[in-house]
């Protein structure tokens, strides 16, 4: 696939093809026009103390908006993050898991169409598309079960989805400390759509995927199924080795990096010695990986740091994030042409440690 797979994303999404300067300078003028920007960022152009449409050149400029507090989307209207330049069109709103606390809320125009022509060019790379889909995602206003019905859609297959609240799962996490009953619960919603329904594909959490091994009476292999989905939480190398070696033998294992905010980091295999690593197609987004003790400061490949993100889109804007993970990075892959992140864990600090952050499925 060297080369040949980026190349098809192009095809599939020409925008691929725009250098990141060029497509900053593009989404600044969208976001920042009276005439196409959202309520949100046209509210706070005059207060920001320079022009983003006259002072950002490129992608490095945008260090002049400082870190994104998390919180100034919290509390934003969904309204308000809606660009006029889409007015007149359906738009939908997706809110993150809030595993920090209350959930962020986004709009979707255009997004996740491009998420699932990039994706669904993996999965025919990988000689894995097509077929009918068993959804063990959230729903509802998650944008992950939305994804995986927009990647179905591409291909008039069917989707089976288990009914499933991330939400409540926290819930029992927070309340008693364990959500064993719950797990079960969406682990047997699973078994009976695999048995009856023979799906040709899984989508799920790695977290999940871990349950459903560890209770399913036959190993997942034996389903049928030709493919293994996977995106949000990460498993340990040991966990992933008897996932792997146990559960998926002769089964495609396709997982990603990312969450509503920043979209999907595709992930690539190992070249010689080197780990798995997860690359975010820019110029939608870009994962840097940054000192600890200085988040501008971007740390050499092979070093691990706080992933920091930008992310943007027509539907959404967020410059410099600093994510609650950490990560190693990478340089680029032959599948794809740039930097990337490995060995992605949980960010700990003074600040969060004893935070009420909870780690549920999701």
């Amino acid at each position: 696939m060297t080369g040949v797979l980026f190349e098809a994303m192009c095809d599939r999404v020409p925008e691929l093809r725009t250098g990141l300067d060029e497509w900053t300078r593009r989404m600044m003028r969208w976001h920042f026009s009276p005439a196409t920007g959202s309520p949100f960022w046209l509210g706070r152009r005059a207060g920001l103390g320079f022009d983003p449409l006259h002072d950002i050149g490129g992608f490095a400029d945008l260090r002049l908006f400082g870190l994104f507090d998390k919180e100034e989307l919290r509390r934003a209207s969904a309204r308000d993050l809606l660009p006029r330049g889409f007015r007149g069109r359906p738009f939908r709103v997706f809110e993150t898991g809030g595993t920090t606390g209350p959930p962020c809320r986004v709009v979707n125009v255009s997004r996740l169409d491009a998420d699932v022509r990039i994706y669904r060019t993996l999965l025919e790379a990988r000689g894995v598309a097509g077929g009918d889909v068993l959804a063990m995602t959230p729903g509802g206003p998650h944008a992950y079960g939305h994804f995986v019905e927009g990647l179905a859609d591409s291909w008039h297959g069917a989707v089976f989805a288990v009914d499933f609240d991330p939400r409540w799962v926290k819930a029992e996490l927070r309340a008693r400390g364990e959500a064993d009953a719950y797990t079960a619960h969406l682990v047997a919603q699973t078994e009976t759509l695999l048995t009856a329904e023979r799906p040709t594909l899984l989508f799920t959490t790695p977290r999940l995927l871990l349950a459903l091994a560890m209770r399913l009476p036959k190993p997942v292999s034996a389903y049928g199924l030709r493919a293994v989905c996977t995106g949000g939480t990460s498993c340990t190398p040991a966990e992933a080795e008897y996932l792997r070696e146990e559960q998926l033998q002769g089964v495609e294992w396709i997982d990603t990096y990312g969450n509503t905010l920043v979209g999907h980091a595709l992930q690539a295999e190992p070249v010689g010695t080197s780990s798995r690593s997860y690359h975010l197609p820019p110029p939608f987004a870009v994962l840097t990986v940054t000192d600890p003790g200085d988040p501008w400061r971007e740390v050499a490949v092979g070093e691990r740091g706080r992933v920091r993100a930008t992310t943007l889109l027509e539907d959404l804007f967020l410059p410099n994030l600093l994510e609650r993970d950490s990560a190693v990075r990478t340089g680029p892959h032959p599948w794809f042409p740039w930097d990337g992140v490995a060995d992605v864990r949980p960010w700990r600090d003074a600040g969060n440690e004893h935070g009420d952050e909870v780690e549920g499925v999701y």
